[in-house]
C-alpha cells in the first residue's frame, strides 16, 4: 500500500510542485540525492573514491516535452564527462533516454546519445568497463523496454562498445532479453525494478523476483556469457542475493574484479564499505539534479524503512 502510494506521488506534479519547494523535503533528499549543481556530484564520488568505491553519475531528470530540453539534457550530460576527466574522479555516467528525447523522437534521442559516447570515449580512461570512458543507459517503466533495448543495439551495431544498459528482474520477459544481450557480449546491470507494473508482465511477489534475479544472474555469470566478454553489475542491496553472488562466483572460478556490486547513494552505506574492503569492485549510483523529486520519491516506495529513517532523523535535526 506504502509503495504504491509513493510510485503515484512519483508522478503527481500538485505534489512535486508543493514539495520541491519545502525545505525539509530538500533536506531529506539529500540522503539519496549527492546535490543540485555537478560540484556536489564531484565532490560526493571524490569521497567515495578515497574509500575504494567506484561511482556512476546520473543528472536527475525524465520524460522531456521538447527536443531543446533534450539536447540541454545531452549538453549537461557532455559537460559532466569534462568535469570528471578534468577532476581524475573514478566514475562514468548514467542516462535516461526519455531524459534525451526518446519520447519526442527516436532519431533525436540516438543523436544525442552518440554525442554522449563520443564525449566518453573523448576524455574516457582505455579500461570502458570500470573507469570513465563507459555510459550506462538507464532502463525506465515497462513502456520503454523494448524501445530502450533496441536502441542499445543500434548504437553496438554502430560501433559503439562502451554503452551499456539494464534489465529489470521483476519483468518476465527479462530472461530472453538476458540471453540476447549475451549473444551481443553486453555489459548489462541488473536490478529487481523500482516501477509500479501490472501483474501481467511483472512478478508480483517479492519472492519470485529474488529468484529470477539469481537466475538472470546464473546466465550472466554462465561460461558462455563469460567467454563473449558479458560483464555483469549486480544492482542490489538484499543482503540474501549479495551472499549467493558471493558464493556463486567464488566457485565458478571468478575473481572479485570481474564483476561488481552497485548501490544507491545514501543506501546501505555499512554494506557498500564493506564489499569494497573485501575486495569487491563496488559501484555506487550517484545522482545530482534539480529534478531530484520522482527519483526521491521511487526510493521511498522502494523500502518503507527509508521513510521512518528520514523521519528520525529530521527529528533529531
Amino acid at each position: 500500500m506504502m509503495r504504491d502510494a509513493f510510485l503515484y506521488l512519483s508522478h503527481n506534479r500538485q505534489v512535486r510542485d508543493a514539495l520541491m519547494h519545502l525545505p525539509f523535503a530538500e533536506t531529506a533528499a539529500r540522503r539519496f540525492v549527492a546535490g543540485e549543481e555537478p560540484e556536489d556530484a564531484i565532490c560526493a564520488v571524490r569521497d567515495l573514491n578515497a574509500g575504494g568505491m567506484l561511482a556512476s553519475l546520473d543528472h536527475l531528470g525524465e520524460n522531456v516535452t521538447s527536443a531543446e530540453q533534450a539536447r540541454a539534457a545531452a549538453a549537461d550530460y557532455l559537460d559532466i564527462l569534462d568535469r570528471i576527466a578534468s577532476s581524475g574522479i573514478q566514475s562514468h555516467v548514467s542516462v535516461k533516454l526519455t531524459q534525451l528525447g526518446l519520447d519526442i523522437d527516436h532519431d533525436l534521442a540516438l543523436a544525442d546519445m552518440r554525442s554522449i559516447l563520443d564525449k566518453a570515449r573523448q576524455v574516457g580512461t582505455p579500461s570502458l568497463r570500470f573507469r570513465t570512458g563507459f555510459v550506462r543507459i538507464d532502463m525506465e517503466g515497462s513502456d520503454y523496454t523494448q524501445r530502450t533495448l533496441d536502441l542499445y543495439r543500434e548504437l553496438r551495431a554502430l560501433g559503439y562498445d562502451n554503452v551499456g544498459v539494464v534489465i529489470q528482474a521483476y519483468l518476465y520477459r527479462s530472461q530472453k532479453d538476458v540471453a540476447d544481450l549475451i549473444e551481443l557480449g553486453a555489459n548489462v546491470r541488473l536490478c529487481k525494478g523500482a516501477y509500479k507494473e501490472p501483474p501481467e508482465i511483472a512478478f508480483p511477489r517479492k519472492r519470485d523476483v529474488d529468484d529470477h534475479f539469481i537466475a538472470l544472474a546464473r546466465m550472466l555469470f554462465s561460461p558462455e556469457a563469460r567467454a563473449r566478454g558479458v560483464y555483469a553489475a549486480l544492482a542490489t542491496h538484499d543482503v540474501r542475493l549479495i551472499d549467493w553472488a558471493k558464493r556463486h562466483t567464488a566457485e565458478q572460478g571468478i575473481g572479485r574484479d570481474q564483476f561488481e556490486f552497485q548501490m544507491l547513494y545514501g543506501i546501505r552505506r555499512d554494506l557498500q564499505r564493506t564489499l569494497a574492503l573485501e575486495g569487491y569492485r563496488m559501484r555506487v549510483y550517484v545522482p545530482y539534479g534539480k529534478e531530484w523529486y520522482p527519483y526521491f520519491m521511487r526510493r521511498l516506495a522502494e523500502r518503507p524503512a527509508n521513510v521512518f529513517f528520514i523521519a528520525r532523523n529530521l527529528l533529531k535535526e
